[in-house]
């Protein structure tokens, strides 16, 4: 299911928003590290409480385009690359932005509120584990008729969850917040009745 065999026009033909993700996602990392306008750039998009309770609500958002470094891009950007696909073709386009984006913002949200003014962040991962609970509620409707889902989705969230609690320098909130929200959000997107609805318009257009 999670197995990658598409060419490079294949893929980015197949899932455009997840491709048009992966590109703005490594375009602003090497924005972000050019000399001196990088910095600029970074420090103008990252999270930072305290200018968040001043009134730069835009940082709420521009982090989960922001990458600390090299393997924390490439990390975010891999599971992205994986799971991304198989969520758009389920979700359809603007579902899996919906998705993506929401849990991004809600777990800047939440660590805005939890958070003491000094505290930073940057990263894609809420929105990455605002998938993995889109994925999550996917088990949940389909665990009778599709059991190859769960075996494989619950173990990444489950060790996911875990490394996130023990690594050092980790924004535990923007994880399990975004989790919660992709969970949220696929229970209400992925009810069978919404997925047979999807289905019937589909074939509508299809037959036009």
């Amino acid at each position: 299911m999670f197995t990658r065999t598409e060419s490079f026009k294949q893929y980015i033909k197949l899932y455009p928003v997840v491709s048009t993700l992966l590109a703005l996602n490594i375009a602003i990392y090497i924005l972000t590290s050019m000399p001196i306008i990088g910095n600029q750039l970074f420090n103008l998009g990252v999270h930072f409480n305290l200018l968040i309770s001043e009134g730069e609500y835009w940082r709420l958002v521009t982090p989960i385009f922001l990458h600390a470094s090299l393997s924390h891009l490439l990390f975010n950007m891999f599971s992205l690359f994986i799971f991304g696909p198989e969520l758009e073709q389920i979700a359809g386009k603007a579902r899996f932005l919906t998705i993506y984006l929401l849990a991004g913002l809600i777990g800047n949200v939440a660590t805005y509120l939890i958070h003491d003014w000094n505290y930073t962040s940057v990263g894609a991962s809420g929105a990455i584990y605002g998938m993995l609970g889109a994925f999550a509620a996917l088990v949940y409707y389909t665990k009778n008729f599709l059991p190859q889902l769960k075996q494989i989705i619950i173990p990444i969230i489950v060790i996911g969850v875990i490394m996130t609690f023990i690594q050092p320098g980790i924004n535990t909130t923007a994880h399990i917040a975004g989790l919660i929200t992709g969970f949220v959000i696929g229970i209400i997107y992925f009810h069978p009745k919404r997925i047979a609805a999807w289905k019937k318009r589909r074939n509508k257009f299809k037959s036009v």
